[in-house]
């Protein structure tokens, strides 16, 4: 029986990617699937398997399209090797979905790299977008309960230009995907000088101080590190070596705090009580700064929505990720930031030729 898709939005899907396998990602499909109607998917991977764990969960086979595979992008798979030789993974399968406009967006746990590369040859860049980039959500202090960083691993390198396309568009992801009017953007350094940090920082400064009017945000300057949680901005703006670092070592320490809590409560009668009687205040602090309910980075300045699970995600993680890929899409996200990075690349043109005539 064909499934329903009248009226949804689909969701493309890579089940076969990630370290737990298909049985995760359908799992994490199904809770999605019972949060919300209006959601369908193409989900790719090894057939039998689907079917065998789609037909278990009540209606959902109605809400999904199968879309068999032979092969699967291995986590450590190079690359260059997916490139040549992975036209049968479900991960290609999966972005030709979009590519061919069958679905909306893209979301897969599997191997970055290779998603990355993947994603950029079959859904070629925007115009005026020199290198995409890989943007995350940040637990804050802001009233959105969140921060969006970019870039977070997709390129390592970044020149003032790229820094500049970064906080064009993390303004456009903060507008559609949090529903923040005008977004405020940071620009991470050392320091908060404007007379510190490499060359490429000063420059990507003014570029965006400047960009600031015609692409609707307002640029607060240079941010340390210990402003990425804060109230101060929405969107940081880095490059990718700094950006994912970072992104590891908040995962890290979110995971510390965890464990430390965990052995604290633990370790004596008093403190078993004492746990007892903070449980919920213990629970909700846990779910504030759970990584897999923000599970999700978004390829940014494809023609194209591709939304990078993380590759350890559980049902909730896959969840996650799956609201944020449909948040996006109801948005018309990938639209209006092709828009937005059209039109203040072309204001950008015309004052550097009045510059020149003037000059």
């Amino acid at each position: 029986m064909a499934p329903d898709t009248a009226g949804r939005i689909i969701i493309s899907v890579d089940a076969m990617g990630g370290d737990r396998g298909p049985a995760a990602v359908v799992a994490g499909i199904a809770d999605s699937a019972s949060k919300n109607p209006d959601i369908g998917f193409i989900v790719h991977g090894d057939g039998d398997i689907l079917r065998r764990l789609i037909n278990k969960r009540r209606g959902l086979a109605e809400r999904c399209d199968i879309r068999p595979t032979k092969e699967v992008v291995t986590m450590d798979a190079k690359p260059s090797y997916v490139m040549r030789n992975g036209k049968e993974t479900s991960m290609w399968s999966a972005i030709e979905a979009v590519r061919n406009g069958e679905a909306t967006v893209a979301v897969s746990c599997g191997n970055t790299g290779a998603l990355m590369a993947l994603s950029m040859v079959r859904l070629r860049k925007l115009p005026g977008v020199n290198r995409p980039a890989i943007a995350c959500l940040w637990p804050s202090r802001n009233k959105q309960g969140f921060n969006v960083m970019l870039d977070v691993g997709a390129d390592i390198r970044a020149d003032e230009q790229d820094l500049l396309q970064y906080a064009l568009m993390g303004t456009s992801y903060a507008r559609n995907g949090l529903e923040i009017a005008k977004p405020r953007i940071g620009l991470l350094n050392v320091g908060t000088e404007e007379t510190k940090g490499r060359p490429e920082l000063k420059l990507a400064h003014e570029l965006i101080e400047h960009a600031a009017p015609a692409g609707e945000f307002e640029f607060v300057g240079f941010v340390e590190g210990s402003d990425i949680p804060s109230a101060k901005v929405d969107v940081i703006v880095t490059d990718g070596f700094t950006g994912n670092v970072a992104l590891k070592t908040g995962e890290g320490t979110a995971s510390l705090i965890r464990e430390f809590l965990k052995k604290a409560f633990a370790a004596t009668p008093l403190s078993r009580i004492a746990a007892l009687l903070a449980m919920t205040s213990l629970r909700r602090l846990t779910k504030r700064i759970d990584p897999r309910r923000v599970n999700g980075g978004v390829f940014l300045g494809l023609n194209g929505t591709v939304v990078k699970s993380h590759g350890s995600a559980d049902a909730t993680g896959v969840s996650a990720a799956i609201k944020l890929a449909f948040r996006l899409a109801q948005s018309g996200f990938s639209e209006k930031l092709a828009a937005r990075v059209a039109s203040v690349t072309a204001a950008g043109q015309d004052a550097a030729e009045t510059g020149n005539k003037s000059g």
